[in-house]
């Protein structure tokens, strides 16, 4: 029996940075990929699917950053727009997960391993996306 390959891209989307994860083929971890400098819209659209066609990625995990009260604010409409525009671009299917917090965990993480300034800063993204892509891969497994 062959395995099917399920690669899965994270992103944990900000103001300024787009943090990029890539599990495994199987689907099963997570691992820090890279991060996106935004330039806006379709730049980053563009950036994203270079990245899924560069891993074979089957689909996209995005962080929904809900507000800790669990209602929409500005900052997950930007990130349901920019959805809205990887649809437009991209049959891929988009899934979603709250991301409260992982941004604090990515943090706490890096600074717990002696990851300090510059480089924590250009790490954190990428670790919260790992975390975002995480918590999809394991409640898919643990529902199947």
């Amino acid at each position: 029996m062959t395995m099917q390959k399920e690669v899965w891209i994270g992103l944990d989307v900000g103001e300024r940075r787009i943090g990029v994860a890539v599990s495994d083929p199987l689907g099963i971890t997570a691992q820090p990929h890279s991060y996106i400098a935004r330039s806006g819209g379709a730049a980053d659209v563009q950036k994203i699917l270079a990245i899924a066609e560069e891993v074979g990625a089957i689909g996209f995990v995005l962080g929904l950053p809900l507000r800790t009260d669990g209602s929409y604010g500005p900052e997950a409409r930007k990130v349901q727009e920019l959805a809205d525009a990887l649809r437009a671009e991209t049959a891929r299917p988009i899934e979603w997960v709250d991301e409260r917090f992982t941004t604090v965990l990515a943090e706490r993480s890096l600074r717990e391993q002696g990851v300090k300034g510059a480089a924590r800063r250009a790490r954190v993204d990428q670790v919260a996306a790992a975390l975002i892509l995480q918590t999809f891969l394991d409640r898919r497994r643990h529902h199947a």
